[in-house]
């Protein structure tokens, strides 16, 4: 490593939305028996976005404790992972820059690959940092995950942030090399400049994502990775939680191993208790993952984990990351417990009618309804332009 050091997540903060709504609305709505969300998907509610709610309210609201715990002071770059992006030209961490008062001399730069965004922000970040361990970086994944409604991926909703610090001798996890890496062009989940909600294959994607598993894997290994009894845990994509548990099972069998079931539960049964509560966040949802595991009760400490990152399309990576002695003096644990107990839940008519709600494109003047009592703001357009606030 470059100078000697060690590089990764020295702290690591989430907001979400303003409402939510329970599975068991969903299910009086349309009929579908409750246990095929609970115990067939592993979900239990999802959040849903006030309208003055997007990826630039919620990625500023769970950056802004890191910012405020350890100021401005050597962040030179702000990645801004999502596939939810509200421009095609500008970074929605510009706007996240200026509402959180960074300096000037920072670079931004937004990055996509469906849900692997993040891994790919944080991956760019460690760079930086091994090339100048004097500098740090703020790394937001923020994504409000969307589907047609009374479509069959409507149940696996949801919208989230994570924001992460990624240094030189982190507080939380120290990010390993080598990376196992994987590439193939399939269209299992896709969403057209021309549409807001996501077009997805589910079956199609189920299978691209073992793929993906097994592919990343094998080339962790041939890389020189730790063997699999090195780890204590592992971190997976989320788009529901049951699909990890289909995700390490497969895992298991493609090293050789055997999916004894108590042992796969002690791997993953810790990462899933946010996740299946907030729905899919997309990039931010193996991050969330990450928080849930470091805010359980039992200490990691020196405790490898396991990041399996997959992103539709698809490109996915592992790597592994070392649970660093004393992280839980660096925990947010309280404040990430209130963010998913302040939302106030809704019924199924107030969803619907906010999922379906958005601004006209005539680049008009309008305000955006009141809803969010979170920091940060989306106040409406004017002349086609987005204008944030601070609460």
């Amino acid at each position: 490593m470059s100078n000697g050091a060690t590089v990764g997540i020295h702290d690591l903060s989430f907001a979400t939305t303003e409402f939510v709504l329970p599975h068991t609305a969903l299910a009086e709505y349309n009929g579908t028996p409750v246990g095929k969300y609970h115990t067939g998907i592993g979900q239990r509610s999802m959040s849903v976005p006030a309208a003055d709610e997007d990826i630039v309210t919620l990625g500023a609201a769970a950056a802004a404790p890191i910012v405020a715990r350890h100021g401005t002071d050597g962040i030179r770059t702000l990645v801004f992972a999502t596939e939810s992006s509200i421009d095609q030209a500008k970074a929605a961490g510009v706007y996240v820059h200026s509402l959180l008062g960074l300096p000037s001399a920072t670079r931004v730069v937004e990055l996509k690959q469906a849900c692997y965004g993040a891994t790919a922000a944080l991956q760019f970040a460690l760079g930086l940092i091994h090339r100048d361990p004097s500098q740090k970086v703020l790394v937001v994944a923020s994504d409000v995950s969307k589907y047609e409604l009374d479509s069959p991926g409507e149940a696996t909703q949801g919208a989230a942030a994570v924001a992460m610090l990624v240094t030189a001798d982190p507080a939380l996890v120290r990010i390993e090399d080598p990376s196992g890496l994987f590439t193939a062009d399939v269209m299992d989940f896709w969403r057209p400049n021309y549409r807001d909600a996501a077009l997805v294959d589910g079956q199609e994607s189920i299978g691209a994502y073992l793929q993906a598993v097994q592919g990343t894997w094998k080339d962790y290994s041939e890389q020189g990775g730790r063997p699999l009894e090195d780890f204590g845990a592992f971190c997976y994509h989320q788009p529901f939680t049951k699909m990890a548990y289909k995700a390490h099972r497969h895992l298991l069998n493609s090293a050789g191993h055997d999916t004894d079931e108590a042992a796969v539960e002690r791997a993953l049964g810790r990462t899933t208790g946010y996740n299946a509560v907030i729905g899919n966040s997309y990039t931010a949802s193996v991050y969330l993952g990450l928080a849930a595991l470091l805010d359980d009760a039992e200490d990691l400490d020196g405790q490898a984990v396991g990041f399996l990152s997959y992103g539709s399309g698809s490109v996915a990576e592992f790597f592994a990351g070392t649970v660093v002695p004393g992280y839980r003096e660096h925990l947010r644990t309280e404040a990430h417990r209130a963010a998913v107990e302040r939302r106030q839940p809704i019924g199924h008519d107030r969803y619907r009618e906010l999922h379906e709600w958005g601004f006209p494109t005539d680049g008009g003047d309008h305000p955006t309804p009141a809803g969010t009592t979170g920091p940060f703001r989306l106040a409406g357009i004017a002349g086609h332009k987005r204008i944030y606030e601070k609460r």
